[in-house]
């Protein structure tokens, strides 16, 4: 089997993990996927990424976190011995802990080895068990892969103290698994209900029977940001989502999405993704994505 199939891997209902490595042309094209990436960072001088608008220079043994529908850039790396896992967004979508912790890290891109080196030797150990098992013939390697991402995931949550300055995240408030159960009823209906009339926070705040300061606060602990923040990500996350539906204008995507207006769109489209959703469109419609 080719593992070398970096950036052209198509999930599909049934996939949920894929592993890449081996390619030797050193520089990839801006663009962007519904799945999302880790990268391990190989060896050499010279690793430049790009995610959104910023340019990060690595060194071997970083980490490169983006999360399914960011711009990225390989701008000049080795990505012959790099190490590529690439992770579905349908599997992360239907594990709420998975999307709290994206959601909290949304904003965090590069896992530094010399100023988290704790961290990133227990990330290592994973990352290689999964290079280990997923290029074995074992009949349920994707299974053991995706149990492997998820310790990933936990592992890098368990050190958010190191992240909280970084991440300008407020001490985390204790409460209730009744709260959190009504959190995450709130959160799958308003993805359902994109573009219903009244998603405003003390709506759903009243939805969840709990008080709107409570809830402000109890949002930001759990998913890392601000609800309104929050609610313009997974609007665009939707929109995104549209974009391949080439019968559909950019205005029919914002009106489905939940936007009021277009300016409205193209403002938090451009503040989040550096550029307006027509270029975004024709970046990911040129690489056939």
């Amino acid at each position: 089997m080719d593992y070398s199939q970096y950036e052209h891997l198509r999930f599909h209902n049934n996939r949920a993990f894929n592993l890449a490595t081996g390619f030797k042309e050193r520089h990839y094209q801006m663009h962007w996927h519904s799945y999302g990436e880790i990268l391990l960072v190989g060896p050499g001088d010279t690793n430049i990424y790009k995610v959104n608008q910023t340019v990060y220079h690595l060194v071997e043994g970083d980490f490169v976190l983006i999360w399914p529908m960011e711009m990225h850039e390989i701008i000049d790396a080795d990505r012959e011995h790099s190490l590529v896992i690439q992770f579905s967004n349908t599997f992360t979508n239907s594990v709420f802990d998975l999307q709290r912790i994206m959601h909290f890290y949304h904003n965090l891109h590069v896992l530094c080895i010399h100023t988290h080196p704790e961290l990133i030797r227990e990330l290592h150990k994973i990352a290689y068990e999964m290079k280990e098992i997923f290029t074995s013939r074992q009949f349920d390697r994707e299974i053991k892969c995706c149990m492997l991402l998820m310790q990933f995931m936990m592992k890098l949550d368990e050190h958010r103290d190191e992240f909280r300055e970084e991440l300008d995240v407020e001490n985390r408030d204790s409460y209730s698994d009744d709260t959190f159960r009504k959190l995450v009823a709130v959160t799958d209906y308003i993805k359902s209900n994109l573009a219903v009339e009244d998603l405003s926070q003390s709506a759903m705040a009243e939805k969840a029977g709990i008080s709107k300061d409570y809830f402000s606060r109890i949002f930001k602990n759990v998913t890392g940001m601000n609800y309104s923040k929050w609610l313009n990500l997974i609007r665009l996350e939707k929109a995104i989502s549209l974009f391949p539906e080439k019968n559909l204008s950019l205005t029919e995507i914002a009106m489905l999405s939940g936007f009021q207006s277009i300016p409205s769109f193209n403002r938090v489209f451009r503040d989040e993704k550096g550029m307006s959703p027509g270029e975004y469109r024709k970046l990911s419609a040129s690489d056939d994505r």
